[in-house]
């Protein structure tokens, strides 16, 4: 009998594509008007840099290959949107976004492979890698904070949407529930945290989802509204 931890990854691993693949929309929006207008590219620097560390977990530590397969994917699609950015921004933005991301996702990760490679063996070594995907996945929970203020605020779910706050919840509860059964509290804690945000969102949408929508809320907000689910639930 297969063991049921590979289903549920490989449930985890399909939910985790489609959140990988929900900035399409801007993207195109992006291509048609060839212009990045006041999106942001930091979200798609940080999930390339999020994706890297946990698909080099997966490849270090036996058994999570689900996790590898599905962050290499998301490895491809962040590159690839990095790219637009770099092809459709500003010079000034296009300068920023090469630097920044230089830094965190060819200095730092490279850093990290080197460092853990030479200093630590085994075990050490992907509980190391482990912690620092976790810990990275954890300060970008600033961001969901940032948004659950904005509905209060506002009183309106207008950035908010109910099916990425509904696949935020899933793909937590879903990884999380992998993790326990493989063992791998590293891999659990940040979806656990995950679930936990996704269900909160989902009550503040139930609240507010009555509530008149603002006019003066920038693209950017709305994107980084929904992108949050992007960067601080795949792992």
């Amino acid at each position: 009998m297969a063991d049921p931890s590979f289903f549920v990854g490989v449930i985890g691993n399909i939910i985790s594509i489609l959140m990988f693949l929900s900035p399409l929309p801007t993207f195109w929006r992006i291509i048609k008007q060839k212009s990045t207008e006041d999106f942001s590219s930091f979200p798609y620097i940080c999930t390339l840099l999020n994706s890297s560390l946990w698909t080099y977990y997966g490849t270090i530590k036996d058994g999570e290959y689900l996790v590898a397969t599905v962050n290499g994917f998301g490895i491809v699609v962040e590159t690839i949107y990095i790219l637009l950015f770099l092809i459709y921004a500003p010079k000034k933005i296009r300068v920023k976004t090469a630097i920044v991301g230089g830094i965190l996702d060819v200095g730092v990760f490279a850093a990290a492979v080197v460092a853990t490679q030479l200093a630590l063996q085994g075990e050490a070594r992907s509980g190391a890698v482990g912690i620092m995907g976790a810990a990275l996945n954890i300060l970008m929970y600033a961001s969901p904070l940032a948004v659950m203020k904005t509905v209060v605020t506002t009183k309106s779910v207008e950035y908010l949407p109910f099916l990425l706050s509904f696949f935020f919840f899933l793909n937590g509860g879903v990884w999380l529930l992998y993790a326990v059964l493989v063992r791998d509290c590293i891999l659990g804690v940040p979806n656990g945290t995950g679930f936990l945000l996704g269900g909160v969102q989902l009550v503040l949408y139930g609240i507010y989802r009555n509530g008149k929508p603002s006019k003066h809320v920038s693209h950017k907000l709305e994107e980084e509204c929904q992108h949050h689910h992007l960067i601080s639930s795949v792992s």
